[in-house]
Formats: C-alpha cells, structure tokens, sequence
C-alpha cells in the first residue's frame, strides 16, 4: 500500500556545495536564514545567488525573525520563487503584508496551545513546530511530540533537534506533512555535512516505507 511521502527541507544553507549535497540527497527545499543573529545567516543578495543554483521543483525557503517589511520585499526580490517563513513574534498581517505564501513557525513548550496559535494564522500553508528555546530556533533542541495535538487544522513541518539517529521515529510518531533539519546535519554551525544529509533523507525514505507497510501503526 503506498502512503504519503513526507517532504524534506534543509535550513540554514550558507554554501554552494551544501546546497548541491541537499539537492543530490532528494531534498524538496532549502532554507536561507536571514536574521542577523543567527551562525547561519546569509544576506538576501546571497541568498539569491545560492537560489539560482536549484533545479525545477526544489523550493527555496528564506526565514524571518522580526524582520522589517522592506528586508522581507528585498528578499522576495532577490529570490522570487521563495516561500516565506516567520519565525518570531510575528502578527498575521505581517505574514500576509508580502503577499507570497509563507509557512509559520510555532515554538512548542507545556502549556502552549497549538490550536489557538493555529487559528491566528489560517493563511499559512503550514505550520512549522519548532522547540521553544532562547531566541529563535537552530537550538537543536528536540520539544515533546505528544504536544502535538491530533487535529491540527493545517500541514505540520516537524523541526526541531531533528537527526538522522531521530527523524525515522519523528515521522512514524507524528506523521507530518514534511521535517525541517538544520544543526541535525551539520559538522559545525552553518557548515552541512553532506553524509549526513544523505543520511537523514534516506532516513525519512525508510520511515515512509515503514508507514506504507504498516498503514494502521
């Protein structure tokens, strides 16, 4: 019986060559990190230098923390194919304020309703669940899956601490829509390993083949 294939993203692309590896490894999207904080930052100009390197039907992401509304339209110009995504403390208008499709990340935690958070934001095309740690996400930190509620009413993109050693038991347990990795496939903070990428794709190949022979597990 076949089953969904769970799509792959992987964040925080800095290099060439990392890029390649996530292309030739069946990634269906790259991340660019644009937010000045963070290890893995790259200026929109880089972002979209390394975005003309895709090929058709690889998407290239470009993340948001807070960012103004002319540092999002100067990223939009320079990489016109990206899907957004928000990542801090964001209002529903200003993910709709560039009028492109945007994914919104959710920093899960004891406590925090996911429903709620979800019915803020009903034009995003998903809902990135990322752990809640101090300052925004590439904490590598893995947050409780049983959070999770079971009617989350749109596509979950499970990130979050995410490995190769975890991703097989992430997707079996929670069944989302794609897994996002960053510091799970990397030799230091913003330099990927390639193995590792290859690891962590065929990984999630394997659970969807686990998920498809046993469909009621």
């Amino acid at each position: 019986m076949s089953t969904r294939r769970t799509r792959i993203k992987v964040c925080g692309i800095t290099r060439e060559a990392d890029l390649d590896a996530a292309v030739q490894a069946g990634a269906d999207a790259v991340g660019f990190v644009l937010y000045d904080k963070s290890p893995r930052h790259v200026s929109a100009e880089r972002a979209g230098v390394l975005a003309r390197r895709l090929p058709p039907f690889v998407t290239p992401v470009c993340l948001f923390v807070n960012a103004a509304a002319d540092d999002v339209a100067r990223a939009v110009g320079a990489v016109p194919a990206a899907l957004l995504q928000f990542h801090g403390d964001e209002t529903l208008a200003d993910c709709e304020s560039a009028a492109r499709p945007y994914l919104r990340a959710a920093r899960v935690a004891p406590g925090f309703d996911l429903l709620d958070f979800a019915a803020r934001f009903p034009s995003a095309q998903a809902l990135l669940l990322d752990a809640f740690v101090d300052g925004y996400g590439g904490g590598g930190k893995v947050f409780d899956w049983s959070l999770i509620p079971a009617d989350v009413p749109a596509p979950v993109v499970l990130s979050g601490g995410l490995n190769p050693a975890n991703v097989i038991d992430g997707v079996l347990r929670v069944r989302p829509w794609a897994v996002d990795v960053s510091s799970g496939v990397e030799a230091s903070k913003g330099i990927k390993d390639a193995k590792l990428i290859r690891r962590f794709c065929d990984a999630v190949r394997e659970a969807d083949a686990r998920a498809a022979s046993n469909p009621l597990s």
